[in-house]
């Protein structure tokens, strides 16, 4: 019998189908993974939504189970949490984690789903893979007791940094965004929140995760001498100017990348595995449901991309929901 599914296609920049596609069957250490939830990251999304990832960068932003290509028709996505239906005996009837786009069902390796713990809930395991990149900002960040740090954007990325900093002792952690909104964020974090002129400075650590110069210029303001930012927005094609005379030099300032491509070399030794069950483990602390700004039916995603991407819709992740995941 011939299986299908649905899965959701960015057919062209700014315009998005649900397209039916075919099944295969798991093979020898596949598994057959029914979709409970999956989960639009706003700022990376949005991003190839709109067409404007970087010729130079097509290689580099291909999801693990995209298909097509950037700019479009393509298939793309990587936050989905989902229960397995055929595989592995271990695995039947487990929820797991996977990087794979928006679909209803899919088949992929036994070795690409991390299963779920039973402390964390499916629609918050969404956020799996927005945590493990905040896991792997800090362990290049490596910040000490007692930093004096701040978040600049309160977006996924920026929130789910500034969660796991709240858990550090002694620390001073302060969000910024430029949208008030973002305070209530901040509280359910158990962090302060400022708008950028009203940030603390002398910093010890800045990670900027706003995607905009004026951000990236203000965590540079935020930090003590010898301070460092971590940069973790991505620009897409966008050009960037960064202020790099007056005081940078005489401050001794640093500014280092992150992305979560590559495990940090500060943690020698661990794997994408290590880091992606982490990143599941940390999301027991319900606190992290504050992540999870709204929820539309899967049958949606091509009205609601737009959207999103237009900002129409202010979320940190968009929960899309599948048949039968209502009380999971």
């Amino acid at each position: 019998m011939k299986r299908t599914a649905h899965a959701f296609w960015l057919d062209s920049p700014g315009r998005g189908e649900i397209r039916e596609v075919p099944l295969s069957g798991p093979g020898e250490d596949e598994v057959l993974v029914r979709s409970l939830y999956s989960g639009v990251s706003r700022g990376t999304e949005t991003l190839v939504f709109r067409g404007q990832v970087p010729a130079s960068q097509h290689a580099a932003m291909r999801a693990p189970f995209q298909e097509g290509d950037f700019p479009g028709p393509v298939k793309y996505g990587y936050l989905n949490v989902g229960v397995v239906e055929e595989g592995p005996e271990a695995l039947v009837g487990r929820t797991v984690f996977c990087l794979y786009p928006h679909q209803t069902r899919y088949v992929v390796p036994a070795s690409a789903v991390t299963p779920v713990p039973d402390t964390v809930p499916a629609r918050r395991a969404v956020l799996a893979g927005t945590v493990e990149t905040a896991v792997n900002a800090l362990w290049d960040a490596a910040p000490l007791i007692g930093d004096r740090i701040a978040v600049v954007g309160g977006g996924m990325v920026g929130s789910s940094v500034a969660a796991l900093l709240a858990r550090f002792p002694g620390v001073r952690v302060q969000l910024v965004d430029a949208d008030p909104a973002r305070a209530e964020t901040a509280e359910a974090l158990g962090v302060g929140f400022a708008p950028p002129a009203d940030a603390l400075g002398e910093c010890d650590l800045v990670v900027h995760a706003s995607a905009t110069e004026q951000g990236l210029a203000r965590s540079l303001e935020l930090l003590s001498a010898e301070g460092t930012v971590i940069e973790l927005s991505w620009y897409g094609d966008r050009k960037v100017s960064l202020p790099l005379g007056e005081d940078f030099h005489s401050r001794r300032l640093v500014i280092r990348s992150s992305q979560v491509g590559t495990v940090s070399p500060a943690r020698p030794g661990r794997s994408y595995a290590d880091r992606i069950a982490l990143a599941l483990d940390l999301l027991a602390d319900p606190a992290l449901d504050a992540l999870v700004t709204g929820e539309s039916p899967f049958t949606e995603l091509p009205a609601l991309m737009p959207r999103l991407a237009s900002g129409e819709i202010p979320a940190l992740c968009h929960l899309v929901r599948y048949g039968g995941a209502a009380a999971v």
